[in-house]
């Protein structure tokens, strides 16, 4: 019997699990509030203040009119502004320009050619698993860190790896935990004896309704289920991990399934209207079936993971917490854009730890899907009358639909 309709359960599409009121009060009140203090018609060459996701397009634009002197930016939170990193060059007119625009413009030593070379050797010559690197901007080095794992000769061959991209290049620190994904036995939702989150509900290139989680997840199982030994109401279509990314998408079994694009608080709902690019310095909040809703800030971008089970490129690194079930859930912005899919890291959310993001957009286009504000469709899901709600379950009745995670996050 096909399934029609996922039983409304308050349930679940909604990306994450059972949140405290604590934090749920911390981020709905300013979902909408917009904190742009800037102006359009403001030509100054001071900084204007700019909201994370703003900042984020500004650095986008500036880094190809900057070109080679542009060594990488990030968002300054407290101060609501966009720092970019330039090396000192003959050029002066770009970096009034980059001023003219609102940025604030600092200069480094390091270009971003060259921590792109050192990440690729890095790559090269010490790809240890239990070791991860991002290039940091704002200390103009790659950071380093080797987990609990990396000890003896394998940390022997990351320091004089580290040591021979020259002084002021890298910084190495080490993790109290260990890198894996974020698999678990559990409940929420189900597949080959894995448990994992729902990210984000979304539409497929053929209009289907389907929904992204960690391609770890997609790669433990084909099927998935809402409950565990449930009957499966969703397959897994596409998945890439280990490799240049680590998502899924999967597909309902009904093409009629109800899939609004919004994150499940638990009590409340936050919508979410569209994808958006990670900015260093920025606010981020994490929904999981495990540990609920967390926030943190974004530590770095195009970051390498070397799992036991393969490197993955290209994430985002966190310092938001994350456990056992949670792979595969939500990373977003008050404000309900999409930012990332837990996909591992170490700690817990006792101790802390680093987390690693699959980005949303990167997913998105590999797919050929579309989230939110940018279909229709996938926003138009009913909960009143048992249509699925994107992400996580209801403490009430346990029920979570969507959400793939065969993983776990642990010390």
């Amino acid at each position: 019997m096909s399934h029609k309709r996922i039983p409304k359960r308050r349930a679940a599409m909604a990306a994450g699990g059972v949140v405290a009121l604590g934090a749920a009060a911390i981020l709905l009140p300013n979902a909408n509030a917009s904190q742009d203090g800037g102006s359009s018609d403001d030509a100054a060459a001071a900084p204007r203040t700019l909201k994370a996701a703003d900042a984020s397009d500004l650095a986008s634009r500036l880094a190809g009119l900057l070109g080679d002197t542009f060594a990488g930016s990030y968002y300054d939170s407290a101060a609501r502004r966009l720092v970019v990193n330039v090396v000192p060059g003959d050029n002066n007119q770009v970096v009034a320009q980059a001023e003219k625009a609102g940025a604030q413009v600092r200069e480094v030593d390091n270009s971003m050619g060259e921590l792109r070379s050192g990440a690729q050797t890095l790559k090269a010559e010490a790809g240890i698993p239990g070791t991860a690197w991002a290039i940091d901007p704002r200390t103009n080095r790659i950071l380093v860190t080797a987990d609990s794992t990396v000890t003896g000769d394998r940390w022997d061959r990351l320091e004089s790896t580290v040591d021979g991209l020259g002084p002021g290049m890298a910084t190495v620190r080490k993790s109290a935990g260990t890198f894996k994904t974020f698999a678990s036995g559990g409940d929420a939702i189900f597949g080959g004896g894995a448990r994992c989150s729902l990210g984000f509900n979304v539409t497929a290139g053929d209009g289907s309704p389907a929904f992204l989680t960690a391609g770890h997840c997609g790669v433990a199982a084909d099927q998935w289920s809402d409950a565990q030994g449930g009957q499966p109401i969703a397959t897994v279509d596409q998945a890439v991990f280990p490799g240049e990314g680590d998502f899924a998408l999967v597909r309902y079994d009904d093409p009629e399934t109800r899939a609004p694009s919004e994150v499940n608080l638990g009590d409340q709902t936050l919508p979410i209207s569209g994808a958006a690019e990670a900015a260093v310095g920025q606010e981020v909040f994490r929904m999981g079936s495990t540990t609920g809703l967390a926030d943190g800030q974004v530590l770095g971008l195009d970051a390498t993971v070397n799992y036991p089970e393969g490197t993955v490129t290209g994430l985002i690194q966190t310092d938001v917490c994350a456990e056992p079930g949670d792979s595969g859930g939500s990373l977003f912005t008050r404000d309900g854009l999409a930012i990332g899919l837990t996909s591992g890291g170490s700690g817990d959310c006792t101790v802390g730890g680093e987390t690693f993001f699959q980005p949303v957009t990167t997913a998105l286009a590999a797919v050929g899907a579309t989230l939110g504000g940018e279909d229709g469709d996938a926003g138009a899901g009913d909960t009143g009358d048992g249509g699925a709600a994107a992400g996580a379950g209801d403490a009430g009745d346990g029920a979570v639909v969507g959400g793939a995670d065969g993983s776990g996050l642990t010390g």
